[in-house]
């Protein structure tokens, strides 16, 4: 069944689970450690065309995510559709292409970890 995204209700960041809010922590200071234990070991992460697949290629994805361009992260808004749909809204700026971005970060969680994650403008 397919998350209908435009049903999140807005919230504020301090309503967030505390394992989003660590993992956004975690991967904002670039700290793949940390941010890799917030996922569930068969955890899929799409970001930018591509899908990785379990911890090792989201490891993969978050060392050279962490690496390949130097950026500030800025959240500027959450929604909830139910508790396991969170979408965060950061504005990215930074060396890469266009320089200046908003993403939604779209999760799915499974208990109180990341099922997965959808990185979409």
């Amino acid at each position: 069944m397919k998350t209908d995204w435009s049903r999140a209700t807005p919230i504020a960041s301090s309503a967030l689970p505390a394992q989003l809010t660590t993992y956004l922590d975690a991967h904002r200071a670039r700290d793949v450690s940390a941010a890799i234990v917030c996922y569930t070991q068969d955890a899929v992460v799409a970001d930018d065309g591509h899908t990785y697949r379990g911890l090792e290629e989201i490891r993969t994805w978050l060392g050279r995510s962490a690496s390949e361009y130097t950026f500030t992260a800025e959240l500027t808004g959450a929604g909830r559709i139910d508790e396991m749909h969170y979408d965060v809204v950061q504005h990215l700026e930074g060396d890469f292409p266009g320089g200046v971005v908003d993403l939604h970060y779209r999760f799915t969680m499974r208990g109180p970890l990341i099922a997965a994650l959808h990185i979409a403008p």
